[in-house]
């Protein structure tokens, strides 16, 4: 529990404890034009006066045509910089830290035309069957200078950093895992080169101070190969790596029989051990002993309570006073993101009264 909440930094920048709550998608908060409402300022502003070190916004997509869902935060227009501000002003107002996650769904995009490192079929969130197609180099140039443009938007916001979205079948998880990616051209002799090249655009087209850091598959497929591009990343200059899972059922999920943690956790805790910049460990971490126990355990720098968090916005204060923090239900479909209001973990704290977003 001590080590929970321990001050660190990330490229300088002071992160008061070590909880950050993980991008998660906040669906019907926003519009079909992607600009940020009350809704999205509120539940970000409630968030950072519970007290976390760091929170990680959701999924903000960096191009219309590649949007995971019609109603998702979008970064790819100016006019969006206002309404974004407005979420970090709050966040600011709590004492809170908030980097931006910027995404491209790719094959999963709810639009046409659907990208893809090759030609591959899949499947949407909601079982649709889908075909990506392979990607030009013309439209590789675009999707590298709408990663940039964004970036720039989110400095301009007033976000402390970003995290490029390169995991959970997404885009970027399209490039980094072999079975996906056949490319014939450097793309595919390098399978992380475009998540390296966005990296190194951002880094050049923002302020020294400004953090940019990647979402990474722990197993892409492999466990060995998210070490080699996180090994990459880490040289090119990346500032943190949080690790989550790659593109699913392409995945070899490993941990030893007697880890007491979850496989992604025990990628994360191999990856640490790899390079030297701040890991993040996610998934499942619901309880303050949990959480304090695998920073102590694998050496990973910050634990990701995510629908904890949902359910008791107060959830890092409590933590820290030692009072009962509660902690998601696990229902099979997450209630909370269908209709807040009737999330069994917040009715159960009692606390729904107080959801004011």
């Amino acid at each position: 529990m001590e080590r929970l909440f321990e001050p660190m930094r990330i490229r300088g920048l002071p992160i008061r404890n070590r909880v950050v709550v993980p991008p998660m998608l906040c669906y019907k908060f926003a519009g079909s034009d992607g600009y940020a409402t009350q809704m999205n300022i509120g539940h970000y502003r409630a968030i950072a006066a519970g007290g976390p070190g760091l929170i990680v916004q959701e999924a903000t997509c960096v191009s219309p045509l590649g949007r995971l869902s019609g109603c998702q935060l979008g970064i790819w227009e100016d006019g969006q910089i206002d309404g974004l501000r407005r979420i970090t002003e709050a966040v600011h107002a709590e004492g809170g830290v908030i980097f931006i996650q910027l995404h491209h769904a790719g094959i999963l995009s709810v639009d046409e035309p659907r990208y893809c490192s090759s030609d591959f079929e899949a499947r949407l969130p909601n079982g649709a069957p889908v075909t990506g197609r392979e990607m030009t180099l013309a439209e590789i140039s675009l999707v590298k200078r709408q990663f940039t443009d964004a970036c720039k938007r989110a400095e301009l916001a007033g976000y402390d950093g970003v995290e490029l979205h390169g995991c959970h079948s997404y885009l970027l998880s399209q490039f980094f895992n072999n079975r996906i990616n056949r490319r014939l051209d450097a793309y595919g002799k390098e399978t992380g080169l475009l998540a390296l090249e966005i990296l190194n655009e951002a880094r050049m087209a923002v302020s020294d101070s400004f953090v940019v850091g990647v979402r990474l598959g722990g197993f892409e497929p492999a466990l060995a190969d998210g070490i080699a591009h996180a090994k990459a990343l880490a040289q090119a200059g990346a500032d943190f790596l949080d690790i989550s899972y790659g593109f699913k059922g392409e995945m070899e999920p490993e941990k030893p029989k007697d880890f007491p943690y979850l496989d992604i956790i025990y990628a994360a805790q191999e990856i640490k051990a790899s390079v030297d910049i701040p890991v993040f460990a996610v998934n499942g971490i619901n309880s303050a002993s949990t959480a304090g126990n695998i920073l102590s355990d694998t050496g990973v720098d910050m634990a990701g309570v995510g629908r904890a968090t949902l359910v008791n916005y107060n959830w890092a204060n409590d933590a820290m006073r030692g009072r009962d923090t509660g902690g998601c239900l696990g229902c099979g479909e997450c209630m909370w993101r269908i209709d807040y209001s009737k999330c069994p973990g917040r009715l159960r704290r009692g606390r729904n009264a107080g959801l004011k977003i």
